[in-house]
């Protein structure tokens, strides 16, 4: 199963993610999470690694190599939502070459890419590539893939997630964060993918989590998790702390219940 987590910037994706990640990894999957922001720099620490692996995309020479190869393919008509640069037809989470995941207890991290430097120009070639890896990438039955989506709808245009299984949009208590939550609902839809789950993030009262909740469900967004204000998890993210296993909210083994029970 393919899982994308989407969300307004500053939701909680990285936090959900890697939460996501101990409750899968705690009911005995393998764990692949793909860092698919090229903009957050800080998902490897929540998830217990002293560095992040390189770039997938230094596998096809760098940002310069990922550019110069779609050049080609836009010289020759084709679009960037259907164009492929990697070699490979079909890959599995073992084909990766080991300098491109790091990996402890079975929970594994692949890096697509990051915006590091002024000037350097848009994100494109990550999406193409993030695209293209996840429709290639062909999973074991005991293995989950978890994707931690840039922030906002930009990657719905650039097709990344129409070789996503499900899509859990994360909601803080704002009205822009619902908002996205919407417009991320429909163009999962579009993307082909049939159902658009949500989880509540930083609440801090059961008030606040109804009153999101029923705003949701009136347009069709079925919330199947909240995590509360968690001192231990906003103490880690504020000194750059690995989000410890034992930190475990309990929404959170419904949420892979449900998960699992989709697919």
């Amino acid at each position: 199963m393919k899982i994308s987590v989407c969300g307004k910037g500053g939701s909680g994706k990285s936090v959900i993610v890697t939460l996501l990640a101990n409750a899968f990894r705690a009911r005995g999957y393998q764990v692949l999470v793909v860092d698919s922001d090229e903009s957050n720099s800080g998902l490897y620490r929540m998830l217990g690694f002293s560095q992040p692996p390189l770039p997938l995309m230094e596998m096809l020479g760098g940002k310069k190599g990922l550019k110069d190869k779609m050049a080609v393919k836009f010289s020759s008509g084709e679009s960037e939502v259907k164009m492929e640069v990697l070699a490979q037809d079909k890959i599995g989470v073992k084909d990766i070459p080991s300098q491109y995941i790091a990996q402890r207890d079975g929970l594994k991290l692949l890096n697509i890419g990051k915006i590091l430097h002024s000037l350097e120009g848009c994100a494109c070639p990550m999406g193409v590539l993030s695209r293209e890896f996840l429709k290639k990438l062909y999973l074991e039955k005991d293995e989950v893939v978890i994707v931690d989506m840039e922030a906002g709808v930009e990657h719905f245009g650039r097709g990344i997630e129409t070789s996503i299984d499900r899509v859990l949009v994360v909601v803080e208590p704002s009205f822009e964060s619902l908002g996205i939550a919407l417009k991320i609902k429909e163009l999962a839809a579009d993307a082909g993918v049939k159902k658009t789950c949500a989880v509540l993030n930083k609440i801090n009262s059961d008030e606040i989590a109804m009153r999101f909740k029923g705003e949701l469900a009136k347009r069709g967004v079925e919330v199947i998790g909240i995590v509360h204000h968690i001192p231990q998890i906003f103490k880690a993210c504020m000194g750059g702390h690995k989000l410890g296993d034992r930190v475990f909210p309990k929404d959170l083994g419904k949420v892979v219940d449900i998960l699992l029970a989709k697919t």
